[in-house]
This record gives structure tokens, C-alpha cells and sequence, in this order.
């Protein structure tokens, strides 16, 4: 097999890898692999925060580097206790501990694809196993299963043999959905009841403080407190129960995040196609250059190696002890920003019939194309959240659309964390998505076209809110007013997409 050389260059017009196209997927191939943590770069990178005085703060590349890079080992499927093999927990106590990542015997871009997915899947956590053994906890959280019985984002590992453990899978957690039809799609916006089992466990351990400090949105901020006391507020007079209730409030797809509200969850991102995508995050903390902004970004660990900070360097002292923590390595990295790219929407069962024809007119009619362009369906641009008006150096800089479409504004302009904008978002994979907006809080299309949304006495469908009946979702009000024919029409022309 003939050797190609590999570079960092554009992927697909913008991310590419490859200097020279292999004749096939089984050809040798020799890849230029970037530093994940390179200063100069991640400077460049990060997009900045929209208070003055205020910054995200990498660590130096001494400490990332200083940082344990454990081994990848031999990770296998949670089942439902009545649908496991028989025998199955025996069998797994009998397996040897068997490391399956290792970058001298990746040869083909199949191989690191492969590789890649293997980090993607790759058990975080040793937590002991009789939790999946409980009936009540599937039947109470309503956890979702394939059609053979598995549990999403949920691995067991063998590291020591003889002693089984489970961890949540590093980035399949979050991002990996069963489907009606039972399948895992591995990449899409989760459906596993995140927050609801995190509620599980705070119920079963009682421990106040550890409950408000993880739910609060704090944990990992303490270079900047005073940026984010309203956030101790919010769970400082809560009790055990009442912070476990919080999180129960969050629907499967939507989780709480380090740095924003518990009252602003924020939905699970669909990474099917992120290779053509410009910025990253919901609230476009960084952008999207080359597969290294990728690697970064599934670096980022906000407390770990990076602080939302007021001052533009970490303090003497505030440093973790890096043997406590650990990271993967660059080449981890690049195999997973390949399987990532490498991703595929599913078979949509959704025809271009005469329905989505007409939809597809309204489409046009209405001038929708103007954010959501096709053939991406998005204009890869930023939108203005709340008030902000951004630096003036920032239009040279970023890909700005002078509009603000209304949404809830708090995720983007957040102290500290917040960057002032929201990324518009593709509509591409709509069919198997949700829920939607900002904060997941519409369950399907049809709630998001529905007017009734903007009124205060509106039951939202996805997420309400701790202790709410009703609110209203507020934003986006283009195809509010349209004829219910042309509604119809519209929404089956975006499932389609």
C-alpha cells in the first residue's frame, strides 16, 4: 500500500486532513498531528468574554502536559438486567484488562476512525455497578434502551481483572441517542435523563453541600466568585430534596452547565456534521478553524484547565495538582475529532413528498434561507443576544449578523462566561433532534410554530423550569403568523432536512 503524507489543512473545504486523497480507506496513511494545547493558537481560539475585565484563562501547556494521559482499555455494553447475556457480569469478571489504543498499530484512516470511537465511548469514573442492577432506578428515570436492551452513554470496564466498574462514556454521555427504531446514534443530541440521574444520586447520598455546589453551576470558579455569587444564591437555601427536584425539572437533551444558571440549562448539541460548522457551543465560546479547535475544545474542562477568571492569568496557587486529573493525548484527540467528522445523520424516513414541496416554497416565501441557508441550512454566522453590542473590532473579526431574534438571552450573557452571541443554528437533522430552543424548552417543531408559546400562561413541552407550571418561551417569532396549511407545510418541509 502506498504511503500519503498528511498535513493539518481544510477538512471538506474548511477541515480537511489531507494533503493528498488515499485510493482507499485500506491505504497507509501518516498524519501531521497538533498540539491540542498550544498557547498562540488558543489565544486565537476563544472567542472573549462579553464583560470587560473579564477572561477565559487556558493553564500553561507545561502544566496541560504534566497532566496523566491513563490508558484506554477494553470498554463493553450496560444492559438492562433482563436483557444482558446470561451469565454476562460472571463473563466480565473473567475478562483480562486489555488496552486498546495505541497509535503505533493505527495504519489506515479506517484504523484512527475506529480509534477515535473508542475514545469517544471510553468509560469516565469507576462507579461500582449495582446501580444498573436496580430495577426502580430504569423504571423511575425512564431510562431509554435500544432494541437489545442497552443503556446509552453507559460502559462497563475492565481495568483490573476481576472487578467489573461502570463510568459514563466520555463524550457518547451526552451525545449519543437511541432512536425509535431502537438503534444508537452515536453523535446526536442525548436522550438519556442526565440531570434525573444526577438527582438519583443526590437523593441517595444526602450530602447538602457536595448537592449545592455541583447543581449551583460554581464548581471550577473559584478564581472569580464575585462574578458568580447569584449563582450560590440560587441553591443556597435549597435543601437536599429541593436541589435534587431542580435537576429533576431538566428534561432528557438538556443539562446543566459549570458557570450558567440552574435555571438556564442549556440542550445537549448535535455534533452529526460539526465538521462544517464555524464556531462551537451554543453561545459560540470559540471558533472553528482547522480539526486542532476541535481537539481543544474537547479538551476543555472548565476548573481543570480552564478558569472564566477577572484577571488574564491564573494566580500562584490556584492550580489543581495535575496528578489528580487526567487528560487524553493528542493523538486520543485527533482520532476523535476524525470519528467525529467522520459522523453520519441516520436514514431519514421522512419523504419529499408534495407537503414538503409547498413547505419548501414557504421556506423560500419567507425569507428563511437568510440565516438558514442551504445546503447547510445555517449561514455559519453570530446573532446578538440581549443588549449586547459587540467590540468594534469584532466585525473584522467574527462572522456577525446584525439581528436579534429575541430568545431567552442569559446563557450569552452570563458574567464571565458569556460571550454575547449565539451561533445560528443548523436545521439540518431537525427530524431527530430535540428538544428545542436555547434551554431544550419546546418538545417538537409543532411547539416552536405555536403562538401561544409568547404568552405567560404557556405549559411549555420540554423544560418548564423548577417549581413552574407555566411561562412563556419567548423569541424567534418568524413563522408564528403563518396559515396552519402553511405551518403544515413548512414543518414537514424541515423534516425533511
Amino acid at each position: 500500500m502506498r504511503a500519503i503524507i498528511l498535513a493539518l489543512a481544510l477538512y471538506g473545504g474548511r477541515h480537511s486532513v489531507l494533503l493528498a486523497q488515499p485510493g482507499s480507506a485500506s491505504d497507509e496513511v501518516h498524519y501531521e498531528i497538533p498540539k491540542t494545547w498550544d498557547e498562540a493558537e488558543l489565544r486565537a481560539w476563544t472567542i472573549p468574554a462579553r464583560e470587560p475585565g473579564a477572561y477565559t484563562v487556558h493553564v500553561p501547556p507545561s502544566f496541560y502536559y504534566s497532566i496523566p494521559t491513563p490508558p484506554i482499555y477494553k470498554s463493553y455494553p450496560v444492559y438492562h438486567p433482563s436483557k444482558e447475556p446470561a451469565g454476562y457480569m460472571d463473563w466480565l469478571r473473567r475478562q483480562e484488562p486489555q488496552v486498546v489504543f495505541e497509535s503505533s498499530k493505527l495504519r489506515t484512516e479506517a484504523d484512527w476512525i475506529a480509534a477515535g470511537k473508542l475514545v469517544f465511548e471510553d468509560p469516565r469514573g469507576d462507579m461500582p455497578v449495582e446501580i444498573f442492577r436496580d430495577l426502580r432506578w430504569y423504571e423511575q428515570l425512564k431510562i431509554p434502551l435500544t432494541s437489545d436492551g442497552r443503556v446509552p452513554g453507559w460502559r462497563y470496564v475492565i481495568r483490573k481483572k476481576g472487578l467489573v466498574e461502570a463510568g459514563a462514556a466520555s463524550c457518547s454521555a451526552c451525545h449519543s441517542r437511541v432512536m425509535p427504531d431502537g438503534s444508537l446514534l452515536n453523535g446526536a443530541q442525548g436522550n438519556f435523563p442526565k440531570e434525573r440521574d444526577l438527582a438519583w444520586d443526590i437523593r441517595v447520598r444526602r450530602n447538602l453541600e457536595d448537592a449545592r455546589k455541583y447543581t449551583s453551576g460554581l464548581f471550577g470558579l473559584s478564581l472569580a466568585p464575585g462574578h458568580f455569587s447569584f449563582l450560590a444564591k440560587e441553591t443556597a437555601q435549597l435543601d437536599v430534596d429541593q436541589i435534587a427536584s431542580v435537576r429533576e425539572a431538566v428534561p432528557p437533551g438538556v443539562v446543566l452547565r459549570v458557570g450558567v444558571s440552574v435555571f438556564t440549562p442549556v440542550k445537549i448539541a448535535d455534533l452529526i456534521g460539526v465538521k462544517d460548522r464555524k464556531y462551537l457551543d451554543l453561545i459560540a465560546r470559540v471558533q472553528h478553524r482547522n480539526i486542532g479547535d476541535l481537539m481543544r475544545y474537547a479538551a476543555f474542562q472548565p476548573g481543570e484547565v480552564v478558569f472564566f477568571a477577572d484577571r488574564n492569568a491564573i494566580p500562584p496557587g490556584m492550580l489543581p495538582d495535575p496528578a489528580a486529573l487526567s487528560r487524553f493525548s493528542d493523538e486520543q484527540f485527533f482520532a476523535l475529532a476524525l470519528y467525529i467528522y467522520s459522523l453520519q445523520p441516520p436514514r431519514n424516513p421522512n419523504r419529499f413528498d408534495d407537503v414538503a414541496r409547498r413547505g419548501q416554497k414557504v421556506f423560500e416565501r419567507e425569507g428563511c434561507a437568510g440565516c438558514h441557508t442551504p445546503l447547510l441550512y445555517t449561514n455559519n454566522k453570530l446573532t446578538l443576544a440581549g443588549d449586547f453590542v459587540p467590540p468594534s473590532d469584532h466585525r473584522t473579526k467574527y462572522d456577525i449578523v446584525p439581528i436579534r431574534v429575541g430568545t431567552d438571552p442569559r446563557s450569552a450573557m452570563q458574567a464571565m462566561r458569556g460571550t454575547g452571541y449565539y451561533k445560528v443554528p443548523s436545521l439540518k437533522g431537525v427530524w431527530y433532534r430535540g428538544p428545542f430552543e436555547h434551554n431544550g424548552s419546546v418538545a417538537t417543531l409543532e411547539d416552536w410554530f405555536d403562538p401561544r408559546r409568547l404568552r405567560d400562561d404557556y405549559v411549555p413541552t420540554g423544560f418548564k423550569g423548577y417549581g413552574l407550571k407555566t411561562r412563556a418561551v419567548k423569541g424567534h417569532e418568524f413563522g408564528l403568523k403563518l396559515s396552519p396549511e402553511d405551518k403544515q407545510a413548512l414543518i414537514g418541509f424541515l423534516r425533511t432536512l
